[in-house]
């Protein structure tokens, strides 16, 4: 139980990395509101919804089946390619900015040599995930703790050297307030997504009715705790809130604590895109295997290793598409992500309502507290926070994010008319 908490925590979180540009484009304030409350609409929804669902069935594929088994297949054949399409634009990404931090270091890794070391780390950690969830677990909870330790550093330096007030300005000066609240929104939903994706592996899980729950009390906490108390701190001490960019956690920690806090804070941030490919491999490669068991893609994805019991080809092939793209950033395409994961998420919320519905005798050993209003308070928050996100969305992602979303019904409709789907096959015939 305890790897899986960081198992969790490296998915959900990682570090701060990454958020720095939200302080110059929605302004410290707002940054910093919606650190703090944006949880309460949208991470802290979804994981009271894991947890009920969870518990109620632990399945291999999670909210896919979830989703399946309230509302059929085509909403489930849905839920299970966007996320599984999501993670695409994650895993190059998270390799190629791996190698861009690893340049600070060795300036000549252009061009084949930067796509070489991205390629490395995919296999790495592919290697890592074929070797089963106890490895990976490991592995998270090391790089998370070195990963922490310098963000603690610098949270202590940062009260002690307190001389702004960091939630001035609220937004930046002379811009539109619906595009600070939209661009704002979208990054903070990206900051906290992911909190029912580990339900794709429960079955690997010991105990997963009392582990998730319990991973979820400590992660969605731990979480808010490392984006809001390291920005706060840091805008307080320094105040120079219109030079923040990304990366700028690196210079803060320089600036606050020396070259050698700098130095460590840079490997740390090189180390959780490590704990991001780490996480996503875990858990994106469920999803393929899950869809093939239920006859959706090719059955040799069902195949587990005969020594680890691991969805070995369904790794190897997620991992193979990473590598495909690893050699662009794709940082405009993660706000096609956005659209992708909101309407996993959508679908994933409804699914807790769609099984009381349809299934009420099902035992569950944990529901969603306040009965009735709780359940619409779970629902709608998720739904109606994704809804303004899209709202907000620039002129490129309404342009390819549709795109991206019509891809799940167009590949579900080629499935139907070509008869390409295959009738149920249990994992345990397929185990070689």
């Amino acid at each position: 139980m305890f790897y899986f908490v960081w198992v969790m925590f490296s998915y959900c979180t990682g570090g701060p990395f990454g958020l720095e540009d939200m302080i110059t484009t929605a302004g410290p304030g707002m940054t910093l509101l919606y650190l703090l409350f944006l949880p309460l609409f949208w991470c802290i929804p979804v994981s009271l919804v894991a947890a009920e669902l969870t518990t109620a069935m632990p399945v291999e594929g999670g909210f896919y089946r979830w989703v399946r088994a309230a509302f059929g297949d085509f909403w489930g054949f849905l839920a299970g390619w966007w996320n599984w399409s999501a993670s695409f634009l994650l895993g190059g990404v998270y390799a190629v900015l791996f190698t861009d931090y690893l340049k600070f270091w060795f300036p000549g890794i252009i061009g084949w040599k930067h796509y070489l070391v991205s390629v490395g780390l995919i296999a790495l950690i592919t290697y890592v995930n074929v070797r089963g969830i106890q490895l990976v677990g490991k592995f998270a909870t090391a790089l998370e703790i070195f990963i922490l330790l310098p963000i603690l550093g610098l949270v202590i330096i940062g009260l002690a050297k307190w001389h702004h007030n960091p939630f001035l300005p609220v937004v930046p000066p002379h811009k539109p307030v619906f595009q600070v609240f939209g661009v704002g929104l979208a990054l903070g939903l990206w900051l906290y997504s992911g909190y029912e994706q580990l339900s794709t592996v429960a079955e690997e899980v010991e105990n997963p009715q009392r582990s998730y729950p319990f991973a979820l009390a400590i992660v969605v906490p731990l979480s808010i705790a490392t984006y809001f108390l390291p920005t706060l701190t840091s805008l307080a001490a320094l105040g120079n809130w219109q030079d923040w960019h990304t990366g700028f956690f690196s210079n803060a920690a320089q600036l606050l604590g020396g070259s050698w806090m700098g130095l460590w804070m840079t490997i740390s941030a090189m180390l959780t895109n490590v704990a991001l490919l780490n996480s996503t491999v875990l858990t994106s490669t469920r999803m393929p295997f899950a869809m093939a068991e239920d006859g959706y893609l090719p059955a040799t994805l069902i195949a587990r290793h005969p020594r680890f019991g691991t969805p070995w080809i369904a790794i190897l092939v997620s991992a193979a598409i990473y590598a495909m793209l690893a050699f662009q950033t794709l940082t405009r395409l993660i706000t096609i992500y956005n659209w992708l994961r909101a309407a996993t998420t959508i679908l994933t919320v409804l699914a807790v309502w769609g099984l009381r519905r349809k299934k009420p005798e099902m035992h569950r050993p944990l529901v969603v507290p306040g009965r009735r209003l709780g359940l619409y308070y779970v629902v709608l928050a998720p739904i109606a926070m994704s809804l303004l996100a899209l709202l907000g969305s620039d002129s490129f992602t309404w342009h390819w994010a549709p795109f991206a979303i019509v891809l799940g019904p167009a590949a579900y409709g080629i499935d139907h008319v070509f008869r390409r789907r295959r009738p149920l096959v249990s994992s345990s015939t397929a185990s070689s």
